[in-house]
């Protein structure tokens, strides 16, 4: 799948420079990046005629897309999706890990009992997805319950720092649910985390969100061989 399955006519209406820029952006955080059979290139004039609009705001997009490093401009050769190397995915994993570990900590003081009565709905809903093994419907239900839980802090700035590696942390999650039972896995993870929350036990959430992430980075260390980048010779292998 590419960007452009995602993308429809922008209105005339709206300020093309900044709602193309959204545009590209939405797409790009909807995309399955470290799917083997990823897309990566953005066609300037594809974009353009599938968003009904001229090349010069793209182009202008995709400038400003380059600077939040989610893309990267390559003379002579296009433009593509940014997909991180192996250590790469494994340091913001860690990353992740602290922040909402922390997250987790703070919502035990918090989070008021509605919050998190809402929390563990929204967990008890999706979780039907994993068993019917509904990979892509939970594995976005799964990127937003640890959003959710970021929130629930109180820290505005946790969620804002988390938010940079959220496109890389979507598409990594996204591709992992379907690895070795991971969603199931996943289901019980959260009712556990859930369960540290309600009690209002902060070391204890704070441990089984950050064990339940790196659960996550052992996985990818343990079995992602092989991840090939765009536009060098970063491909990485264990």
């Amino acid at each position: 799948m590419s960007i452009g399955d995602k993308l429809t006519p922008i209105a005339e209406s709206f300020t093309l420079k900044d709602h193309t820029f959204a545009v590209l952006r939405a797409a790009i955080l909807d995309m399955d990046i470290y799917s083997p059979n990823a897309d990566l290139r953005l066609d300037e004039r594809k974009l353009a005629d599938k968003l009904g609009i001229s090349r010069t705001p793209i182009r202008e997009a995709l400038a400003r897309l380059a600077q939040e490093d989610l893309v990267q401009i390559i003379p002579r050769k296009g433009v593509f999706v940014c997909r991180k190397t192996r250590q790469e995915i494994l340091e913001m994993i860690i990353t992740w890990a602290a922040l909402e570990s922390m997250a987790a900590r703070l919502a035990t003081e918090n989070a008021t009992d509605a919050d998190l009565a809402a929390l563990r709905k929204f967990a008890m809903k999706h979780s039907s997805d994993a068993v019917r093994a509904d990979i892509e419907e939970y594995s976005d239900a799964n990127i937003k319950f640890h959003q959710m839980i970021l929130e629930l802090s109180g820290c505005a700035l946790l969620g804002s720092t988390a938010e940079g590696l959220l496109i890389h942390m979507q598409a990594i999650r996204r591709r992992t649910m379907g690895e070795s039972d991971r969603a199931l896995k996943s289901v019980v993870d959260h009712m556990e985390i859930i369960e540290a929350l309600l009690a209002r036990n902060p070391n204890l959430a704070a441990r089984r969100v950050r064990e339940h992430t790196m659960r996550l980075h052992d996985h990818i260390r343990k079995t992602w061989t092989r991840i090939e980048t765009i536009g060098s010779s970063k491909t990485t292998t264990s």
